[in-house]
């Protein structure tokens, strides 16, 4: 279903355009299938609860009713007209699921507030019994910043796992591809496990699933990871959560790679650890990479010179995972989007230029991991780094990125011959060069 020359687009619908609805993001997706994306992810199309919210509108991972569509987004009709419209365009569509917590107000906290955690109380597994909290009791939350919400205790009661499954099956029977699975660390691997063999009915006998949905989970970093656990909460690694996902989320190396962006490393210290995650993970098991996402600044905002933007865009679409791209990214948007008030992309300050780049890119990428499925870099010098894709033994792609934007002189350790897919000029470079001021991704001649 997903491999890696896969790419998948993030729409945040209140503010994707003006309008802010299914329905006017719909003639947009023309667009983002011709750029190369085959997936699009939707942050959450619930309705938002009202207690607690935060800004005008709330965050819409503060979520009120798991079964129905965010009104301000349209209907289920609306939603059903821009699934349709994906699929004709050759588009698969991935929904959000918050399964960690719930607005304050939500239909299962006004119903159900058994199932949630009680402020400054120990677990349900922990107290030994299940009580029905006695009205005015405080919910409670894993993370104090997270204010507008109030967590599931996953062992308070079978039936909320039940119900949680229920409504995954009603997206999935509306025709949804797979499931984001919002801070999915969060939540035990023994629910994901359950839920995706109800929803994906794998049949034993035949090894396969009767619905071949996707599971992305958004796991968390490391460090993040490491003080829930030392606070007795619940937190699950990727090597954990990969006995369920297709997929994860690059927090893990995120870390190594904030470190590097701050400038106290070189960009080695993020490309060592994907051996780990290589080895690691299992075999099946998929990464994916981005530079932005409705958490994260922006990366024209991070790299404000164009030529660094360039060279660490060709690095996360070369290496192997997933490529993500979130709304905007294509034309090098540099305005973060917030998402609590309504404040619709300004598609008025796009770069057309870069993003005939990126879709030049993402193209390449896309074509170079699809034909040679073997990664290997080396750093040339502190930030300076030749990446290769080979197949078999034969280097059939190099890209040589200058990730600190710095330039200088290097020695090659091998010739670089062969057609420039970025520029469609011809490459010959060999022994001691000048470092390029723009990366190089090349399909080295036979």
């Amino acid at each position: 279903m997903i491999d890696e020359t896969s790419a998948v687009y993030q729409i945040f619908l209140r503010n994707f355009t003006p309008e802010g609805s299914f329905r006017a993001a719909i003639p947009e997706l023309g667009r983002i299938a011709s750029m190369g994306f085959d997936w699009i992810y939707l942050t959450p199309v619930h309705p938002i609860g009202r207690a607690a919210r935060k800004g005008a509108l709330g965050s819409p991972y503060a979520i009120s009713d798991y079964w129905r569509i965010n009104p301000e987004l349209g209907d289920i009709g609306d939603f059903r007209a821009f699934l349709a419209a994906a699929h004709s365009a050759g588009l698969k569509v991935m929904i959000d699921v918050v399964y960690n917590h719930t607005s304050p107000d939500s239909v299962l906290a006004e119903e159900h507030p058994e199932w949630f955690m009680i402020e400054g109380e120990a677990p349900a597994a922990a107290r030994g019994e299940l009580e029905i909290p006695a009205p005015g009791t405080r919910l409670g939350r894993k993370c104090a910043d997270w204010s507008d919400v109030v967590d599931f205790d996953y062992s308070s009661s079978p039936a909320l796992w039940m119900e949680l499954i229920s409504a995954l099956i009603q997206w999935r029977d509306e025709g949804v591809d797979g499931f984001r699975c919002d801070v999915a660390s969060l939540v035990p691997v023994d629910f994901w496990k359950q839920a995706r063999q109800r929803v994906n009915q794998y049949d034993p006998g035949t090894r396969r699933d009767r619905y071949p949905l996707l599971w992305l989970a958004e796991s968390v970093h490391p460090g993040f990871l490491k003080k829930l656990r030392e606070r007795g909460l619940g937190a699950w690694s990727e090597p954990e959560l990969h006995a369920v996902f297709d997929l994860s989320y690059d927090y893990d190396g995120w870390e190594r790679l904030e470190e590097v962006w701050a400038g106290g490393r070189s960009a080695a210290h993020y490309l060592e650890y994907l051996y780990a995650q290589e080895t690691l993970y299992p075999a099946a098991a998929r990464k994916l990479r981005f530079l932005e996402n409705h958490d994260q600044p922006r990366a024209a905002h991070r790299f404000p010179q164009r030529p660094r933007l360039e060279a660490w865009t060709v690095l996360a679409f070369f290496i192997p995972g997933v490529s993500l791209a979130y709304m905007g990214q294509e034309y090098a948007l540099a305005t973060r989007i917030g998402l609590f008030e309504k404040e619709p992309v300004d598609w008025s300050a796009r770069d057309e230029r870069f993003a005939a780049f990126f879709t030049r890119t993402l193209a390449a990428c896309r074509d170079a991991k699809g034909r040679a499925p073997r990664f290997s870099w080396t750093e040339l010098a502190p930030g300076i780094v030749l990446l290769e894709r080979a197949d078999g033994a034969a280097v059939r792609y190099q890209a040589l990125v200058d990730t600190r934007g710095e330039g200088g002189k290097i020695s090659l350790p091998r010739a670089l011959r062969g057609r420039d897919m970025l520029s469609e000029a011809e490459v010959m470079l060999e022994g001691t060069i000048e470092v390029p001021e723009n990366p190089l991704l090349i399909e080295v001649f036979a």
